[in-house]
């Protein structure tokens, strides 16, 4: 008997911030970088960025439900960002570098929905959740240099995490750097 895998997918600012946190847990069976949201086929990484095609940074996880729950994912997700910042993440400004949770179905929607009230109605912040839930659109792999970026550029990759912010706010909100 197959497995039965699933999908999700999360924007949270720079893609390259957003696969490790993931990436390093049982039940994870892949995560890939890409963009999704959006209207262009097929975008590079360069228009994706010009902020004119409405595609966001995102995240595209495929997952054993029975052994990393979808739940637990959209945990460690709100732990990776500011959900309160409707301008980018940390370092990264537009709407490129914007927040979404892009659900698969109906139960990941109901269970992103609960989360982000959970989250809302906690003491963590003091400003209101921002990040939208949204149906999930056609994803796009981003190019081959930005998979896995962590293991290809460690230095620049943990010097980027540090410089833009996300790994103080991380520290700050939600304890020793929970990557």
């Amino acid at each position: 008997m197959d497995k039965e895998f699933e999908k999700a997918t999360f924007a949270g600012g720079c893609f390259w911030c957003m696969v490790k946190p993931f990436h390093e847990h049982d039940g994870i069976i892949s995560v890939v970088s890409g963009y999704t949201g959006g209207t262009k086929e097929n975008p590079t990484y360069e228009e994706v960025c010009s902020d004119m095609t409405g595609h966001y940074e995102a995240v595209q996880i495929t997952f054993d439900p029975e052994v990393f729950p979808y739940e637990k994912l959209v945990e460690l997700f709100w732990q990776q960002i500011d959900p309160t910042d409707e301008g980018g993440q940390f370092g990264d400004r537009g709407s490129s570098y914007q927040t979404a949770i892009f659900y698969h179905s109906q139960a990941q929607k109901e269970t992103a929905e609960q989360s982000k009230a959970k989250l809302q109605e906690s003491s963590r912040f003091s400003r209101p959740i921002v990040t939208p839930i949204l149906p999930v659109k056609e994803f796009y792999p981003a190019e081959e240099y930005h998979q896995d970026y962590y293991k290809k550029q460690p230095v620049h990759y943990n010097n980027y995490r540090i410089g833009s912010g996300r790994a103080g706010f991380i520290d700050k909100h939600w304890g020793e750097s929970n990557e």
